[in-house]
């Protein structure tokens, strides 16, 4: 099993995320709700403008998201590198995400010099209803 501290507190990581999109409007940004040792637990508040025809949530806003809390979590447990970058994201949509807010746990499964592989679980009702999963992989500056 994974032994991991995170360096950073929420507080830290939303500073962070801030400093990092400075143009982005932050009432709007998914929040960190929960950090624990490999694990980060995000929330996407809920706007019309994320619904596609069909009225679920579009499949950009759901693979932004997990991209999203998988930067969080590798700067979490990293410390302040904003130029990890995202090197592969495979998304499985397994059912439509239904209008709310979207969560997103984000779990670390390595944590390498050089690379975080993260498992980023998306829902929008229960967590026993998966709206996608994705598979995302940072590369970490050397």
């Amino acid at each position: 099993m994974l032994k991991l501290e995170p360096k950073l507190d929420i507080p830290a990581v939303t500073a962070l995320l801030r400093r990092a999109f400075p143009d982005a409007d932050h009432a709007a940004m998914p929040q960190v709700t929960d950090l624990s040792p490999g694990r980060l637990h995000m929330v996407s508040p809920y706007r019309s403008g994320l619904l596609r025809p069909g009225g679920v949530i579009s499949g950009p806003t759901l693979m932004g998201l997990a991209d999203h809390a998988a930067y969080a979590i590798t700067l979490a447990h990293i410390g302040p590198q904003l130029m990890a970058v995202t090197s592969h994201l495979t998304m499985s949509f397994l059912r439509g995400a239904q209008p709310g807010d979207i969560h997103a746990e984000a779990e670390l499964l390595r944590l390498g010099r050089r690379l975080a592989v993260c498992d980023v679980r998306l829902w929008s009702e229960s967590p026993e209803r998966l709206a996608a999963q994705a598979n995302v992989t940072y590369a970490i500056p050397g």
